[in-house]
């Protein structure tokens, strides 16, 4: 059991309807990190090379990623430092077009746009990512069982298990053009060890709650197709 000080930076509601200092936190991070992954090679390696690896087996990270490690993350801290570090390698993971790739917030159609399902305002969750990755014609994007799986599996795992999975996970939606909201990640990996059930039901509702949107919005589309023209005034 790590020694973490919770009440220096309490972990934010799961639901938080504005963002917390460590969602502030974790921007600033993410901000730093893609920009040096865009700038500097050297670095984007030093970072990719402790992908899915423990604290105590990246020191080609610490020069990077230590400096911009918040104060209130402390030496002792291990669970909140490890989602910092796994968070700086899967971005440093992805492929060069897509870490270029400027993006909006997602929706669960794959678009960006207003996010009305409250917690999503201040940060998209990896289970509302991976109804956006699905793709409609079963080529371009995720299969609908494959995304499912992966996403039940993810909320099915410890702390470490967690960080265990998360690369092939996050694999599978940047090979499909849809990376995580980086910053909302973070966030979230740092409370899994105190809210990992609270998280988890998110993942999962959202998913389920944009997945149910698509296929109402899909069948509505479809029905105005077969709906006959209706006759003007001068038809008899």
């Amino acid at each position: 059991m790590t020694d973490t000080d919770i009440t220096a930076a309490p972990a934010p509601a799961v639901g938080a309807s504005s963002p917390s200092s460590w969602m502030t936190q974790a921007r600033t991070f993410v901000t730093r990190i893609e920009s040096i992954c865009a700038t500097d090679p050297g670095a984007r390696a030093a970072l990719r090379s402790g992908l899915g690896k423990r604290l105590d087996e990246v020191p080609r990270m610490h020069r990077i990623v230590a400096a911009w490690l918040p104060p209130s993350v402390g030496p002792n801290d291990t669970d909140a430092q490890r989602a910092f570090y796994t968070v700086a390698s899967l971005i440093a993971a992805q492929k060069s077009d897509v870490l270029r790739t400027d993006r909006t917030p997602l929706n669960g159609n794959g678009k960006g746009g207003d996010l009305s399902a409250g917690p999503t305002r201040y940060g998209t969750s990896l289970g509302l990512t991976f109804a956006a990755a699905i793709s409609t014609d079963g080529r371009n994007g995720l299969r609908e069982n494959a995304a499912e799986t992966r996403l039940n599996l993810l909320t099915r795992q410890s702390t470490p298990g967690l960080h265990r999975h998360l690369p092939a996970a996050v694999r599978q939606l940047c090979d499909k053009k849809t990376p995580p909201d980086w910053a909302q990640l973070l966030v979230h990996l740092r409370a899994w060890p105190r809210d990992r059930k609270e998280i988890s039901r998110r993942w999962l509702q959202d998913y389920y709650r944009a997945r149910n949107k698509s296929t109402l919005d899909t069948a509505r589309e479809a029905a105005d197709t077969l709906l006959p023209d209706r006759p003007t005034d001068d038809q008899p």
